[in-house]
């Protein structure tokens, strides 16, 4: 007995891509901070200052993390909405079989 090929659903695609999305977001935004904290660090300590961890967050990780998501939602999306295509069309190769 065959199994049969389930038709792909359409509304699964913005789920998927906005997870995607925020997790590398978030991964993204998690990698830029500690290496801004570590950059910072070592910056104050050549300079002989007391470090401050606010521009870690505005001027390294902030804009790192937004344009790592804004990526991320561009390649999510189309690589979700090529897997959907193909996934539609084995569906209906193996309907026809």
């Amino acid at each position: 007995m065959a199994v049969q090929a389930r038709q792909p659903r359409w509304y699964t695609i913005p789920v998927r891509v906005l997870l995607v999305t925020f997790v590398g977001t978030l991964l993204s935004f998690a990698l830029s901070l500690l290496l801004g904290i570590v950059g910072t660090v070592v910056m104050a300590a050549i300079r002989g200052v007391h470090p401050r961890m606010a521009d870690a967050y505005r001027q390294i990780a902030l804009p790192a993390g937004i344009t790592a998501g804004c990526i991320i939602f561009v390649l999510a999306l189309v690589m979700e909405i090529r897997h959907h295509r193909q996934a539609k069309t084995l569906a209906a190769i193996a309907r026809m079989s």
